[in-house]
């Protein structure tokens, strides 16, 4: 069946995706950050889910991205908002859909600005391939391939349920 009649289902990779981090996580030690925005949404369910202690963290990889010059600033920016201690911290950075590998390292670029944590680990729905840079998930419930003309964006309901779109550019 082509993946444009059958996306992923985002709420049971939510699911899925909790279940593969629970054995890897101190609920009282390690700390979220959600890449705005699809991977604060993420974020949001998997420190319900694993019942972690400290509230998750949200990143805004904008200024940090290698291509600013070329995308600019997108007019909803949102602000970074970091309510733990970096330094020493295990921080899993959270997003819905993996795809160069660029905005996983200015994630980076921009957490090491707050301090030199512990250990980092990375959290996504789905990993789409197309790799620019050596990075790869340490949680990952699904993976498929994409021409680099579509993008797979997730998108939240008003109920708050989350579901992926196919966009052809």
């Amino acid at each position: 069946m082509p993946l444009s009649t059958r996306l992923p289902d985002a709420e049971a990779l939510c699911v899925a995706l909790a279940a593969a981090m629970r054995p890897h996580v101190d609920p009282a030690a390690t700390v979220l950050v959600g890449i705005h925005t699809g991977g604060v949404w993420v974020a949001e369910r998997l420190h319900a889910a694993l019942g972690l202690k400290m509230p998750p963290g949200s990143i805004n990889v904008s200024f940090y991205r290698d291509d600013f010059s070329q995308r600019g600033l997108h007019s909803n920016a949102k602000t970074s908002q970091i309510p733990f201690d970096v330094e020493g911290a295990h921080i899993v950075i959270v997003d819905d859909v993996l795809y160069t590998g660029r905005t996983i390292r200015a994630a980076m670029n921009e957490l090491f600005d707050y301090g030199r944590p512990a250990k980092i680990d990375l959290a996504v729905l789905t990993d789409r391939g197309g790799r620019e840079l050596p990075i790869a998930p340490s949680f990952c419930p699904h993976s498929l391939s994409l021409p680099a003309a579509q993008m797979l964006a997730l998108e939240r309901a008003a109920d708050g349920g989350l579901s992926f779109r196919l966009i052809t550019e």
